[in-house]
């Protein structure tokens, strides 16, 4: 086993639920969920100097996720997002703006660690701040595999800002609601098949994955077209279900399986997840290949 290296950029946060509150963010997420299956995996990112950041740094600490490009802002306050349930666990969210992770910065030990690693991931939403952005595209440039995790929560994207992101992306995940608004936007109309072939062409990406809930996972690399079904759960919320889908399937791509068998083992672990409450909860590849070989 490769002991990779994976760096992600973006948003930690607290998911605040009626009734409780767990660690979240979909960067975070991914992380967490890479570095439980063995790869090495850190995230840049900030907390603010209250109570909840230094609640979350000692979840970090625990978790064997390390600190090092966890800033401290002394002016922001660490981030948390309000969460509603619908009665099948699909989650709705309410964001709060002028957070600490919105005013990112990096030194010569983050660029370092960017160029030296395996596999930079990103998402959108960390780019509602044109700071980040713009420290984020210099992230990308020394990055030697740039996938980008599409996250578009309303009002905190901008076409032109996804547009560019996509252009420098190698693999690129969304679901397919994302993929209906973004082809919106050039007024294509088709099957799903043909949308993805569009964003492939349009933005030069190497390898395009959209999630479809209980219909599975769709793939094209290298002008293969894959279709993974989807694993049937009873759903307790959806909350990190895409960001353990993208951790499972970077942490089989690193270790060279095929992409089928990338697309099988994200699915069952999103599937997984969704089992559970919240995007943090811990699940191993030997418990990922029972439930799989369970649900055959």
């Amino acid at each position: 086993m490769k002991n990779n290296r994976v760096i992600c950029f973006g948003e930690v946060l607290w998911d605040v639920f009626p009734t409780h509150k767990v660690v979240g963010g979909a960067p975070l997420n991914v992380c967490f969920h890479t570095n439980n299956l063995g790869l090495k995996a850190q995230i840049i990112s900030a907390i603010g100097n209250d109570s909840l950041g230094e609640e979350l740094k000692t979840f970090l600490i625990q978790n064997n996720i390390a600190t090092d490009f966890i800033h401290t802002n002394n002016v922001l306050s660490t981030s948390t997002v309000d969460i509603k349930l619908s009665e099948n666990g699909n989650a709705s969210y309410t964001i709060v703006e002028d957070v600490a992770w919105d005013a990112l910065f990096i030194n010569e030990d983050i660029v370092h660690a960017v160029t030296e690693a395996d596999v930079l991931i990103f998402g959108s939403l960390a780019c509602r701040s044109e700071n980040n952005f713009e420290v984020l595209l210099h992230l990308i440039e020394k990055a030697q595999k740039r996938v980008f995790d599409v996250n578009l929560r309303a009002p905190f994207y901008q076409q032109h800002s996804i547009e560019k992101l996509l252009s420098k992306a190698d693999i690129v995940k969304m679901n397919d609601d994302e993929l209906d608004e973004i082809v919106g936007w050039y007024s294509l109309n088709g099957d799903l098949k043909h949308k993805m072939a569009f964003v492939i062409d349009k933005f030069n990406i190497e390898t395009l994955i959209i999630t479809a809930g209980e219909e599975g996972a769709y793939c094209i690399h290298d002008g293969t077209f894959l279709h993974q079904e989807g694993f049937r759960v009873e759903v307790k919320d959806t909350v990190g279900s895409g960001d353990s889908f993208l951790a499972a399937l970077v942490y089989k791509m690193l270790n060279d399986k095929s992409w089928e068998e990338c697309l099988q083992f994200a699915c069952a672990t999103g599937s997984l997840l969704a089992t559970k409450s919240g995007g943090t909860h811990k699940v191993d590849e030997n418990r990922i290949q029972e439930f799989m070989q369970k649900s055959n």
